[in-house]
């Protein structure tokens, strides 16, 4: 039976017609105000439902970080669970995010059964204080058996629960922690914890040092996220993105990305009823949306939020992929959150803009006269000095299957880590090296258009770098190499941990020079000019993507990790053992099981990849081909029956022959390769994948693409990149 794949553009493209019945809801006035964090029991409902003691006992916890009463958790929970069922709650979760890099939650009831057969509702401080799932089906990376099933949930009070909302259930979600029977973290969320704690610690010892009032310092996340959407009419004819979320075959369409006309651009209706869905699901849930956008790709989005504490910043931000992927289905579209979704064209990633200060003071602000602002110049110094260092933690960090297909190609920075700085920074650090202080710094000014009618424009007095991995945007530094399916969690942990680092020993060291007789001022210039010859190479200004900066950054030797398999071992590296463990980050068994774990999921997921493209290729693409050489073949014999010339059947004969036989053998070849899968151990497997697999899948999408330029497109069995990119 023929795939009259021309005909599903049409079906996707009639498959949405706008809902006029919620014409002008979205626009009412004070929307927003009204409706965010309704579907949240934070602060503003807390304030409304508990004691006023209660009340300023989880305050003092949420803002600054101290203890909870375990006696007010009864309180607490009642006034959770009468503000649940007023919402139409029937049932509670302890929400978690286990190293899957996904969220799990198991829902209990709020019911009970009386003696008498009378159900009420219950629930205890006990329930919300600790769970206890099932953890025997979760990567642990052997902290545990499988056998051994026991696993904790402890609730965090520093993160507001929430409702969840779906089509006939509601249900209230309470943000967790995951532990195994024995206190390992099993999670994302305690080594994040553990780790803006010891950034706090650290800060805090510096800014007393400085004169400033001791006060806690908490790190923030604003992470922008990237995705693509396709017509759902698409998404299930290819199983390759049903099964490993990127197309594992496709041609390159005739028009792509190169126009530029879709960065940026008016954003389709549909699409734009779309993130106007998932902006309102959002507003409830206390996400602070605020940034919307075309990106470089045909298809290609972006949504962003407001900076938040770092810990509610990765719960948000787990809820956002969610109510992407939840609210993209109400509008006929599939969300991908995959690196690399379509070959050739701008891979997706979640810029992880990051910084830390009080409540009223960003540590990293450099103000007017950045040259003179001594507290900022040494936490900038610290943070330069921490990546430094751990470059190879953080290139690790950000190491997954998927990534690999997007570092250092469209639009992402390379797998070499650098620091954008900026040319007045730059020359402030020039300075302070070369005399030990900087006079001046390059102010901003206004920037003249040279049409009247139009503004001065406040000018910047550094530019941006959008190729740079690492770059000081600011008032912050933004970590652009994460990928946009990951959590946030792990790359903000070793951020927080890295700096932590660095802010202690530079601390330490001023500490030692002041006590000893020297004045803070002079001390501090001291320790620049000592500091920044060890770090100055890891600051690069330039072209990230231009095959010299590889080259140069070869010469300063920094490292280059091109792919997972080489970046993940690090992660154990005996420095980053005791980095963690010092700061009570992660213990030695901890971090061996991210680094196992996050390994397995390289070799499962380039293992699925192999065998979904062996799939594919052998029971669609070849009987496609090989249906279509028949047909040429079947025509090229009548057509010599009746005397007609049959040159071009012949040729079109032999080059679908020629294309069947190479693409057969490929098949065969990754075949091969699928079956072997490298041997016993997890380190021989993941090199297999990634020197024979992964090789092998891209020589039989080879020929495959040249296939498709032939194959007539009512035989050809999967919607094309100029079907899925183009229609909205």
């Amino acid at each position: 039976m023929k795939t009259m794949s021309r005909f599903d553009s049409l079906s996707a493209a009639t498959s949405w017609t706008p809902d006029l019945s919620k014409a002008g809801v979205n626009g009412s006035i004070n929307l927003i105000e009204r409706v965010f964090g309704e579907n949240t029991f934070g602060l503003r409902e807390m304030k409304n439902r508990l004691p006023g003691s209660v009340y300023d006992q989880i305050v003092s916890t949420m803002a600054e970080g101290k203890p909870l009463d375990p006696s007010i958790a009864d309180t607490i929970a009642v006034a959770m669970k009468e503000w649940a069922l007023s919402r139409g709650a029937t049932h509670y979760t302890h929400w978690f995010q286990p190293l899957t890099g996904s969220t799990a939650e198991k829902h209990d009831s709020f019911l009970k059964v009386e003696r008498d057969g009378r159900a009420i509702a219950e629930f205890k401080g006990s329930a919300l204080v600790q769970g206890e799932p099932d953890a025997s089906s979760f990567p642990s990376g052997g902290l545990r058996a499988t056998f051994e099933a026991r696993g904790y949930t402890a609730w965090d009070p520093t993160s507001p629960a929430f409702l969840m909302e779906g089509e006939g259930a509601t249900y209230l979600s309470i943000p967790t922690a995951f532990t195994s029977w024995a206190g390992d973290s099993l999670d994302k969320k305690v080594p994040l914890l553990r780790s803006m704690a010891a950034l706090d610690k650290a800060a805090r010892r510096a800014l007393v040092l400085f004169g400033e009032e001791e006060k806690r310092v908490v790190a923030s996340l604003g992470p922008e996220q990237e995705f693509f959407l396709i017509d759902q009419e698409f998404y299930y004819r290819r199983p390759d993105l049903m099964t490993s979320g990127r197309t594992l075959f496709g041609a390159k369409p005739p028009r792509g990305q190169e126009l530029d006309d879709h960065y940026f651009g008016a954003i389709h209706e549909r699409v734009l009823a779309f993130m106007q869905a998932a902006e309102l699901e959002l507003y409830r849930l206390g996400v602070p949306v605020t940034t919307r956008h075309n990106e470089v790709a045909p298809h290609q989005f972006e949504m962003a939020p407001v900076y938040e504490n770092a810990n509610v910043a990765a719960d948000h931000q787990q809820l956002m992929m969610w109510s992407l992927q939840k609210n993209a289905r109400k509008y006929g579209f599939v969300c991908l959150l995959h690196e690399k979704p379509f070959a050739g064209l701008n891979g997706s990633g979640k810029h992880l803009n990051w910084s830390f200060g009080t409540a009223n003071q960003n540590l990293l602000e450099p103000g007017e006269t950045p040259h003179d602002n001594e507290m900022f110049l040494f936490f900038c110094t610290a943070v330069l000095r921490a990546v430094e260092r751990h470059q190879d933690l953080l290139r690790a960090s950000i190491a997954t299957a998927g990534n690999d297909h997007r570092l250092g190609a469209n639009e992402a920075p390379p797998s070499i880590i650098s620091v954008f700085l900026g040319d007045q920074l730059e020359d402030i650090y020039e300075q302070l090296e070369k005399s030990g202080s900087a006079k001046a710094s390059d102010a901003d000014g206004l920037l003249g258009l040279g049409v009247e009618v139009l503004p001065a424009l406040p000018k910047h007095a550094g530019d941006r770098n959008r190729t740079s991995p690492f770059a000081f945007t600011g008032n912050k530094f933004e970590f652009r190499a994460l990928g946009s399916s990951m959590s946030v969690s792990f790359p903000a942990t070793v951020l927080n941990s890295i700096v932590a680092e660095s802010i202690d020993e530079l601390t330490g060291q001023l500490e030692e020079a002041v006590s000893g007789g020297a004045d803070l001022e002079g001390a501090l210039a001291k320790l620049l000019a000592r500091e920044i010859p060890t770090f100055k190479r890891i600051i690069f200004n330039g072209d990230g993507y231009s095959d010299e900066w590889v080259v140069e950054a070869e010469k300063r030797g920094l490292l280059n990790f091109r792919n997972t398999v080489d970046a993940l071992p690090v992660l154990t590296d005996p420095k980053n053992e005791k980095l963690f463990e010092k700061y009570a980050v992660l213990s030695p068994r901890e971090l061996e099981s991210r680094a196992e774990v996050r390994t397995e999921q390289y070799f499962i997921k380039v293992n699925i990849e192999g065998e979904t493209a062996a799939r594919i290729g052998r029971t669609m693409i070849l009987p496609a081909a090989i249906r279509y050489l028949g047909e040429v073949l079947g025509a090229h014999g009548a057509a010599s029956a009746a005397g007609v010339s049959t040159q071009g059947l012949t040729s079109t004969a032999k080059e679908l022959s020629s294309l069947i036989d190479g693409f057969s053998t490929a098949l065969d070849a990754l075949d091969v390769q699928n079956r072997e899968l490298g041997g016993d151990e997890l380190a021989s497997k993941v090199v297999h994948m990634r020197d024979n697999v992964i090789p092998a899948m891209n020589a039989v999408r080879r020929v495959a693409d040249r296939l498709e330029a032939v194959v007539p497109d009512d035989l050809w069995p999967l919607p094309t990149y100029r079907d899925m990119l183009f229609v909205k």
